[in-house]
């Protein structure tokens, strides 16, 4: 943990916001019927992956509190995973587009897991 200063510098932190980012670009190909639903709560839940993280890094003096904002980015990654799967059912993203994000989600799920299964290393 020595390089790490803020949350920015944790690598599961770059790959959220690189998921929120890749799933922002592809969601700007959705309808426009599809605005205040589905584009909005993909979105939302990938970019709340990031902000979970960040209030994780700075709650780690509290294992409970740390482990808690760590669990909610777990359920907003694994949510991201289940728009994802609605965005392909209604074919508004191809089935590579769709695997190769869920996997990056997968990926990031088994950071996460990682940091509370390890909390220890991690809180104050």
């Amino acid at each position: 943990m020595g390089d790490i200063k803020t949350h920015k510098d944790l690598k599961v932190y770059q790959k959220s916001f690189e998921n929120g980012m890749a799933v922002f670009k592809l969601s700007k190909q959705f309808p426009a019927e599809e605005r205040y639903s589905l584009t909005d709560q993909i979105r939302r839940s990938s970019r709340s992956v990031s902000g979970n993280l960040a209030e994780a890094w700075r709650k780690r003096r509290y294992t409970k509190s740390f482990i808690a904002k760590l669990s909610d980015a777990e359920g907003e990654a694994a949510e991201t995973q289940t728009w994802l799967d609605y965005s392909l059912a209604c074919n508004y993203i191809d089935k590579e587009e769709h695997d190769r994000i869920y996997r990056e989600y997968d990926n990031l799920l088994g950071m996460i897991v990682n940091m509370i299964n390890g909390s220890d290393k991690w809180t104050l």
